[in-house]
């Protein structure tokens, strides 16, 4: 059973995070690792949560809502509410990724024209 746990140093190396960030997970109630005194031993529940929870937050999901997918697990219909509300909450978070992206893109495209606007306008002063 030990080989299942996994120590938080463990876990922080293996997933790039901090200490810091798995017991403020812990605390928001995302995370709930075996305690055996101060030490905490985490799960391959909680290993399973934590990728969903970092890949959530890649993707701009805030961590409440986060959990209250991660809460649906447990309803009991084999996963199946849990897989409808993510897809829904998902396609969300793609159109906004979607729109970012060309808000970004015009962006990129007004300021590229403006460094060439000011490189003609240093042109003509030289």
């Amino acid at each position: 059973m030990t080989d299942m746990l996994k120590t938080i140093r463990e876990m922080c190396d293996t997933y790039g995070v901090t200490a810091r960030t798995l017991r403020f997970y812990e605390s928001k109630e995302l995370l709930s690792p075996v305690r055996e005194g101060r030490k905490r031993l985490y799960t391959r529940r909680d290993r399973a949560r934590l990728k969903l929870i970092l890949r959530g937050k890649r993707f701009g999901f805030p961590l409440e809502e986060i959990r209250q997918l991660l809460d649906l697990y447990d309803v009991g219909d084999q996963q199946k509410t849990q897989y409808r509300h993510t897809m829904e909450r998902a396609r969300f978070h793609l159109e906004n990724l979607q729109k970012q992206r060309e808000d970004l893109d015009e962006a990129i495209q007004d300021l590229s024209q403006q460094i060439d606007w000011g490189a003609r306008m240093l042109e003509t002063m030289e």
